[in-house]
């Protein structure tokens, strides 16, 4: 790590200890109390325990339960309609939660609090189930990362773990992840299936909090809420501006379809995978009957003017709550 990169870590810690003191003195109250402005904010997955176990991704319950608490206390909670719609109240800071990639433990957890807390909240989903997988792809490297083997042969390569339970290719070096995820399903399919386990059940089995998807009739029943919206997140979790268009277009209409013939609910929403979208992915969106984009940091100017598109801001896992809440209302972690 370079003299700038320790620095600038130190001054992010140091500025978070500070932040977190003056939470204790309630001395941040006067910022979230005249905040004004909207933020959407992306939230994946939710565990008791051990939320940074495989990725940066996940809170745990004690935490996200915080989360609410604070945000019914001091902001104002609206649905993505009301957000597009502009229904936003001039005497407190705006917040649209959302939540990516259908995990099973947004039914388990997510669902009975969005109910005690009455807040609602948007759930993009993917159409994996449909396609007959109960896990998404970087799920499964992510728990193959920690429990598979130290390498193995794979597509004519190599790989080999690294101090991060990463896999490596001897080939290119690049990350088996990156090179997945510039491919279709069928390669990330083939790796899932692979003959010989990378993955044994019983290790999958013993962290589902962590990875198992919603099931069709989950599904059904949280869309039942009044305070759920459901949104698709693409059919197979795919980079979508990495593959071919015309792949792109059946994983935006064909998990549109499944999502809708579930609900009985039309689906306007969509979260593009990883916020990854290009000029022809927004086109075939609102060609599918899209009528709300979301991605995660615009790519081009020309999308701030789309008024179909929102930017949405990741939560961090890895700071306090006080910290968090500032960031969303500043809507960066600078």
């Amino acid at each position: 790590m370079s003299t700038s990169n320790i620095h600038s870590k130190f001054l992010r810690k140091w500025k978070n200890i500070r932040n977190d003191m003056r939470g204790l003195l309630r001395m941040n109250e006067h910022l979230f109390l005249h905040a004004r402005g909207s933020r959407i904010l992306i939230y994946h997955g939710i565990c008791q325990s051990d939320h940074t176990r495989f990725n940066s991704i996940f809170l745990r319950y004690k935490t996200f339960e915080k989360h609410l608490q604070f945000l019914k206390k001091y902001f104002h909670v609206i649905s993505l309609n009301d957000f597009y719609n502009q229904r936003f109240s001039e005497e407190r800071f705006n917040i649209c939660i959302s939540f990516d990639d259908g995990f099973a433990n947004n039914y388990k957890y997510v669902l009975p609090l969005m109910n005690k807390y009455q807040v609602p909240v948007t759930f993009f989903i993917t159409g994996i189930r449909h396609a007959g997988y109960d896990i998404l792809w970087n799920d499964f490297l992510a728990l193959a990362g920690k429990y598979g083997p130290a390498e193995f042969q794979w597509d004519n390569d190599l790989f080999l773990k690294d101090n991060h339970s990463r896999y490596v290719s001897k080939i290119s070096g690049r990350f088996l992840k990156d090179l997945l995820r510039e491919d279709g399903f069928d390669k990330k399919a083939a790796l899932i299936n692979f003959p010989e386990p990378i993955l044994s059940f019983k290790n999958k089995m013993l962290e589902e909090d962590y990875w198992l998807q919603m099931t069709e009739e989950e599904i059904k029943n949280l869309s039942a809420s009044p305070l759920a919206t459901i949104g698709c997140h693409g059919y197979y979790h795919n980079d979508l501006s990495q593959i071919p268009i015309s792949d792109a277009k059946n994983e935006i209409t064909c998990c549109k379809r499944w999502l809708e013939n579930i609900t009985g609910k039309e689906v306007d929403a969509i979260a593009f995978p990883y916020g990854a979208y290009s000029p022809d992915v927004i086109a075939e969106a609102k060609f599918a009957g899209f009528k709300q984009l979301l991605a995660v940091d615009f790519l081009c100017t020309e999308n701030h003017a789309d008024p179909t598109m929102r930017e949405r801001l990741t939560i961090n896992p890895y700071i306090s709550v006080n910290n968090q809440m500032i960031a969303t209302v500043k809507g960066n972690y600078e």
